[in-house]
């Protein structure tokens, strides 16, 4: 059974840091693109990040650019977010994905993550 298993988040304050992680169980092959996305304002999913195998091509919206850093894992069957100076805007839930295209569109993601909550406070 492939399932995927996000975990990682917590409450901060607003500067520090979280580490998120995903692991990906039940391929029989290592997925290509694995993303991680949190709920958009109109509650659509929003792509934040994305690697594909071997960590050949990475994404990140403008938002998080020189602050989150996505990588896989050494056996390329799971990836991490780490997250530096957190704000409040960063406050949400994120889901772990994988998928066959290097997109941050979320309908092209067939499995997903239980999504793992990050709060960030003044």
């Amino acid at each position: 059974q492939i399932r995927l298993a996000d975990s990682g988040g917590g409450s901060v304050q607003i500067g520090e840091s979280l580490r998120l992680s995903c692991v990906a169980s039940g391929f029989t092959y290592r997925p290509y693109a694995l993303a991680w996305f949190r709920q958009g304002p109109r509650n659509e999913r929003e792509g934040v990040a994305l690697i594909t195998a071997g960590g050949r091509y990475i994404r990140y919206i403008d938002s998080v650019k020189g602050r989150f850093t996505i990588s896989r894992a050494k056996n390329d069957n799971g990836m991490f977010l780490q997250m530096n100076n957190l704000k409040p805007e960063d406050t949400n839930t994120y889901y772990c994905a994988a998928g066959g295209e290097a997109t941050l569109d979320p309908s092209k993601y067939r499995w997903w993550g239980q999504g793992t909550r990050v709060s960030v406070s003044a």
